[in-house]
This record gives C-alpha cells, structure tokens and sequence, in this order.
C-alpha cells in the first residue's frame, strides 16, 4: 500500500520498519530536533513529516517498549485521522527521576496503521450475553 507522505523540514527522515515488513508491524517515528524532557512532565516533540491518510485507514502512534523499560520513558497513545494533514507530533512523557534527552533522529514512537469502520447508532434494547454487564475483575484475578 502506498501512503502519501510531505516532509515539513529538510532533515526530517521518513518512518520505516526497522527490521522490514515481514518482521514489524510499526514503522519507527524519528525526532527531528533535541529536546529534553524533565521527570513528570510531557512535551510534544515534532518528527518534520504529514501523512494523507485514505479513508478508512487511521494510524495510530505507539511506545517503543525499550524507551519505556530502561529510561522510563513512553508516549501518548494516538490516533491520526485521515482529514489530519498536520505535522505529526508524538506527545512524550519522563516518568523517571532524571531528565532525558531525546536527541535528534532518535527513533521515539511506533506509527502502525489500521482500518476502521464508520459506525450509525441504533438505539435500543442490548441482547443477552454470558458475561453481562460484568466488568473489572469479572473474570477472576
């Protein structure tokens, strides 16, 4: 499938699967300059780059589970719709005691794509199912 892409910033560098296709299902998002981040604290850092998305298809941007696990550092679960065709921004937070320097190019979110359904409600009665209205904790520890 072929996407639409505009870089904003000559030294913005486009996403891509870091070990191909067949292997990864998310194309890493780089940062496009050096920021900094203090502990508690989130910051939207820029990547340089706008998607035109069909519709249909939404992205969605994602953590880097290693960010997370040895800097304690993850991202603002988000989604991209396909009438957005602003720069995309991958909104970071510093969970850890210290601050943490994004550099520039670093890898810094995952951008997976998805297909949706556009939904009608239709107002009603709910049919019977076996969990009901169960919910957390319904289904045991």
């Amino acid at each position: 499938m072929k996407i639409r892409i505009k870089k904003l910033h000559s030294d913005a560098i486009l996403p891509s699967y870091a070990h191909g296709a067949e292997e990864d299902a998310g194309l890493d998002l780089r940062a496009l300059e050096r920021v900094v981040l203090t502990p508690g604290t989130a910051q939207a850092v820029p990547t340089g780059i706008a998607i035109e998305l069909p519709p249909g298809l939404e992205a969605q941007v994602r953590p880097r589970s290693g960010m997370a696990l040895k800097h304690s550092v993850t991202v603002n679960f988000g989604t991209i719709d396909p009438g957005y065709r602003g720069e995309i921004r991958v909104v970071m937070f510093n969970l850890g005691r210290a601050d943490y320097a994004v550099e520039k190019g670093d890898r810094i979110a995952q951008l997976v794509l998805g297909r949706y359904e556009a939904v009608e409600w239709e107002e009603g009665e709910l049919g019977d199912s076996a969990r009901g209205a169960g919910g957390f904790g319904s289904s045991g520890r």
